[in-house]
């Protein structure tokens, strides 16, 4: 008896002996990160095609109950505050289930080189130029009080898992509201630095992601640009050492795409102040007067540039357009300015 119980346990020693040495000469398996099992990964910012000085396309998205604005951007790439500007009147915390809503994923580009990194402060967005088009990430920035340099740097690290050494003065800002701030925060989820990290030339600051994802798309940091980990830990290996970044701030982007003239107008904040509104006007106006005097063969269209005031909402707007006529000879297309028509008493189109 005592030798069978003997050979019976050898028995089930020896199967789970090989078991366990199959499951280790096994090839491990990659987890699978694009939704379901076997389907790819899908790019969280898109590739766009730059197509004179517009790039992307507007499209929607249906809710479901549970969503919000913040779960929606941390999941598709989007910042909080351009989600609800392009879409007024929808609650950013209850949007409901089959609400249709706007992803704003169409832009006129900032009127700079178009080369490496180029950030707007005005738009909370961080383009990356490439000889392939354009990818666009939202981006956390300075506040009033801490404000993100106006400036021309590179990149000139890349961090993995970077540790915090937040600077005296915001150890003093924790020691002022009664908390304590260590000289070194490791790498972790308490790490406001996040998982990956690029170190400007500008001292002290750096592109990095983030363990608070709703203040990416805001203003909100001391200065340095937040992106979503998920966006960062990609972002780090697509942007070599010495790539140019430079930070902006645009408020009102002018171009044209082809034939066609596309404004592109942004409000601060999610309230819309009048001051807001008065401080763009201005903007609005000036820039309008310095693209028509490069280009006079252009005709605007005042209400589409007043509902893109009015709005202040990030989307682009087609506000005007290239015209030419028809030399009376017949030898071609030639641009007629508005001088030219006031003199033959054709009525003028005027925009302001």
């Amino acid at each position: 008896m005592r030798l069978r119980e003997f050979l019976a346990t050898l028995v089930v020693c020896l199967l789970l002996a090989a078991n366990l040495q199959a499951a280790a000469q096994a090839p491990a398996t990659a987890p699978q990160t694009g939704g379901e099992q076997g389907e790819p990964q899908q790019p969280r910012s898109p590739l766009f095609t730059v197509e004179g000085d517009l790039a992307g396309t507007l499209s929607v998205f249906t809710t479901r109950y549970e969503d919000t604005f913040a779960a929606i951007g941390n999941s598709l790439s989007l910042g909080y505050l351009e989600l609800v500007k392009a879409n007024p009147g929808v609650d950013p915390w209850l949007p409901g289930e089959g609400t249709q809503i706007t992803l704003p994923r169409q832009y006129v580009l900032p009127d700079v080189e178009r080369k490496g990194i180029v950030i707007n402060l005005a738009e909370y967005r961080l383009y990356y130029f490439t000889e392939q088009g354009v990818q666009v990430y939202p981006v956390g920035v300075g506040t009033d009080d801490n404000p993100s340099p106006l400036t021309d740097a590179q990149v000139t690290m890349r961090l993995e898992s970077p540790a915090w050494y937040p600077p005296a003065s915001i150890r003093a800002e924790y020691q002022a509201s009664g908390d304590y701030l260590p000289r070194m925060i490791p790498p972790g989820p308490g790490n406001p630095l996040g998982s990956h990290a690029l170190l400007l030339s500008e001292e002290g600051y750096l592109i990095h992601g983030t363990n608070k994802q709703f203040g990416v798309g805001m203003q909100v940091s001391h200065g340095c640009f937040r992106m979503y980990n998920e966006d960062i830990s990609r972002f780090v290996y697509e942007v070599p050492k010495g790539t140019p970044v430079r930070v902006i701030r645009e408020p009102v982007k002018l171009g044209m795409s082809g034939s066609e003239v596309w404004l592109e107008v942004h409000r601060p904040n999610e309230e819309y102040t009048d001051e807001d509104r008065n401080r763009l006007w201005q903007a609005v106006t000036t820039a309008l007067e310095e693209f028509r005097e490069q280009r006079p063969e252009v005709e605007l269209k005042r209400r589409a540039i007043e509902l893109a005031v009015d709005q202040a909402d990030g989307i682009p707007r087609m506000v005007g357009e290239r015209v030419t006529r028809v030399a009376a000879d017949g030898t071609g297309a030639q641009p007629e300015s508005d001088g030219a028509r006031e003199a033959s008493g054709e009525p003028v189109q005027l925009w302001f």
